[in-house]
């Protein structure tokens, strides 16, 4: 049923596919406008404070938060990428290729 609806009904492909393509600048638009939306009004303020003795500024206590995570996930990347790159791959993918047997996951519909 899936497949002949996504597959054979050309119409809502084209629909399908002009909603993937267009949903990105869509949602850009919506950030952009959310962005500028906090720059003019500003946000709000469930707790109260009004004093900016009480806040924490962005600069340097979060962006240095957020510089350390990105650096841990970034090493732990590297490690994988670069010392132990077999480590996430699946055991299938190292079955030396014969064009004479076909593997046993591989059944006729």
């Amino acid at each position: 049923m899936a497949t002949a609806f996504m597959g054979y009904c050309l119409v809502y492909g084209q629909i399908f596919f002009a909603l993937h393509y267009l949903l990105p600048f869509i949602l850009a638009a919506l950030v952009i406008l959310h962005l500028i939306a906090l720059h003019v009004h500003g946000s709000s303020n469930p707790i109260g404070i009004t004093g900016n003795m009480d806040r924490l500024s962005m600069h340097p206590y979060f962006i240095f938060k957020d510089a350390i995570t990105i650096f841990v996930f970034l090493i732990l990347f590297c490690f994988f990428v670069f010392f132990s790159p077999n480590t996430l791959g699946h055991p299938d993918n190292y079955i030396p290729g014969n064009p004479l047997v076909t593997p046993a996951s591989i059944v006729p519909e």
